[in-house]
């Protein structure tokens, strides 16, 4: 049975980042995926892409990676997500702060033959920062 390529990235996000299956994404990514906008520390391919996945369950063990519309064209695939989690460990060098936070952003994948072989996720950083309190609340001088 072939599966359209949303539904593969749906699966992804479902079994890698959610359910925290992260050896299951070599099913879904090519060990040469180019991620166009790495996070800090995020080294290439397949396995810097498992480290960055790994650091994201330590850091928000509870995590959710909920992708709430998507639009398909040809071979690429966009896809707006929404992710919760607490921060209860280490995460891009900032110690655990206990707090929930709720992240917005837009991945676009493109596909080859039934996996992800290069994407570009735009992810509010900077509200994520200023949840966890990193960054002062604007208007605080």
């Amino acid at each position: 049975m072939t599966r359209d390529n949303a539904t593969i990235v749906r699966s992804f996000a479902d079994e890698v980042i959610t359910q925290g299956n992260i050896e299951a994404a070599a099913q879904y990514v090519w060990e040469d995926v180019i991620e166009q906008v790495p996070l800090p520390g995020q080294g290439p391919g397949l396995e810097g892409l498992k480290d960055i996945l790994r650091a994201m369950r330590a850091g928000f063990p509870d995590l959710v990676f909920s992708i709430l519309e998507q639009i398909t064209e040809h071979d690429k695939v966009a896809s707006r997500f929404e992710w919760t989690g607490t921060h209860r460990g280490e995460f891009l060098g900032i110690p655990a702060t206990g707090r929930f936070v709720r992240v917005w952003g837009i991945v676009i994948d493109r596909l080859e033959d039934g996996r992800i072989k290069d994407t570009r996720i735009l992810m509010d950083t900077l509200g994520l920062m200023g949840q966890l309190g990193v960054l002062p609340s604007p208007g605080t001088p």
